[in-house]
């Protein structure tokens, strides 16, 4: 038994060194394997892991079965529509579960998952030099794009793999300059950037989507207002200030009077396409929707775009940013299997092969986004992308952190009465000022009923 246990630890051996070696000899760049003991530890075990479909699972699927041959292990990842993989996590997590190893822990119910102790601390896993290696470096994941995964006493319960940062894409730059129209600054001027270029050439002067919830609040907070009082320590909603009503009088007014018709049923991808074919002259939303009018192949406005800060609120600049993240459900059956598994998935080797070989730019470690291959891959026009994506994710991290009403764990029932009041809105069956009223007794009652202390 010795004999065959030295002899297998022997052949591990002379493979790692072989390994090595070819590494070596292939040059890192050529062979970037992040670094997990070639024993294949994790034979015969199924990891069971969820989220919701997005572009970097996509990709990464691409890069499983390197991983699976690596350790041994079989990857099983199922990916679901948001609202589906969101209702469905919650309960799985919220009912002490244990179907699933690793889960996305989605940015809207972060907290509520971390709160409510659902999550593993991921701290045990990096601070063990023996499954963690010093050049994983926890500290190089954006600090704005961390907030949403720690608790009250700064543990760690995800890391990022999707930053969002609110950009401002402008397709027709061309129509702006023949009528002399610099790029909007501030809410005043991009409602007349809108309203002079709406209608010239079948252009629209705005384009948005369904996800008002997401949308709104910037104007909101542009204003002064907020959505809760003191989130997250007072979560009283805020929804009929002068402030909201005056936000939303001015969102609606873009909607209603220089957007496609049927906008508001619009998906993202809508939206984007509506902004890659120049149909739509300005969408704001996150990076990864706005860059491809400078970055994709579909991309039919390419030399008459331009990517920049969205504008800023006569009271204060508040662009939104979200993250997604990777944890492990508090009961998952292979914890040790999870980690290594998001470990590697976020690795920076991995995370530079998604910007090298696939161009996927919202990537949360801060070495790859300040490195020569991502500045050069996504510096267009002379415009640094990067730089852009970066200061907007950063933000929420410095001074106060404007983005934690969408961090609470009461947010989601609030974001409900919020879309519902700008269709009542943009629609005119009700004035800004009675939809916010509606909504702001909706919100009060939502959370009343699910036992949240106002």
């Amino acid at each position: 038994m010795g004999h065959t246990h030295a002899t297998r630890a022997a052949a591990a051996f002379s493979r790692r060194k072989l390994l090595r070696a070819g590494a070596a000899a292939l040059g890192a760049a050529a062979f970037p394997m992040p670094a997990i003991a070639q024993s294949k530890p994790f034979s015969g075990v199924t990891l069971h892991g969820a989220s919701f479909q997005h572009r970097f699972f996509t990709l990464l699927q691409n890069y499983i079965p390197e991983f699976e041959q690596q350790t041994g292990m079989k990857v099983d990842l199922q990916l679901s529509a948001f609202p589906v993989y969101n209702q469905q996590a919650n309960l799985e997590l919220s009912s002490g579960g244990s179907a699933y190893d690793f889960v996305n822990v989605t940015f809207i119910l972060a907290a509520r998952w971390v709160a409510a102790g659902l999550l593993s601390n991921l701290d045990e896993f990096t601070q063990d030099a023996n499954l963690t290696p010093a050049d994983w470096n926890p500290k190089d994941f954006v600090d704005g794009a961390q907030v949403p995964y720690r608790d009250v006493k700064g543990a760690t319960f995800g890391y990022s793999w999707e930053g969002g940062a609110m950009l401002m894409g402008l397709s027709r730059m061309d129509l702006m300059e023949k009528k002399g129209l610099a790029i909007p600054k501030t809410f005043a001027e991009l409602q007349q950037v809108c309203a002079a270029i709406n209608g010239t050439d079948n252009v629209n002067g705005i384009v948005s989507f369904q996800l008002h919830h997401w949308c709104l609040p910037p104007y909101i907070q542009g204003f002064g207002g907020n959505i809760f009082r003191n989130p997250p320590a007072d979560i009283m909603p805020m929804l009929n200030s002068p402030e909201a009503s005056q936000a939303l009088d001015y969102y609606a007014n873009l909607l209603k009077n220089y957007a496609p018709r049927g906008v508001l049923t619009y998906t993202e991808d809508q939206a984007r396409q509506s902004l890659l074919t120049g149909r739509s002259n300005i969408f704001i939303h996150s990076s990864s929707w706005v860059t491809p009018i400078l970055l994709s192949n579909e991309s039919k406005v390419k030399d008459t775009s331009r990517v920049v800060r969205m504008p800023a609120g006569p009271v204060r600049d508040c662009p939104a940013s979200n993250s997604q993240g990777l944890g492990i459900p508090k009961n998952a059956k292979n914890k040790k299997a999870a980690w290594e598994f998001i470990k590697w998935a976020l690795s920076p080797e991995i995370s530079m092969r998604l910007v090298k070989e696939h161009g996927h730019s919202s990537i949360c470690r801060r070495s790859v986004i300040e490195s020569e291959d991502y500045r050069k891959l996504n510096t267009v026009n002379g415009q640094d992308l990067g730089a852009l994506y970066l200061e907007v994710l950063e933000l929420p991290a410095k001074g106060e952190n404007y983005m934690a009403y969408r961090t609470v764990r009461e947010f989601p029932a609030v974001g409900d009465v919020i879309n519902k009041a700008v269709e009542q809105v943009v629609t005119g069956q009700l004035s800004a000022q009675d939809a916010l009223k509606a909504a702001q007794d909706q919100a009060v009652a939502n959370l009343r009923r699910a036992g949240s202390a106002l």
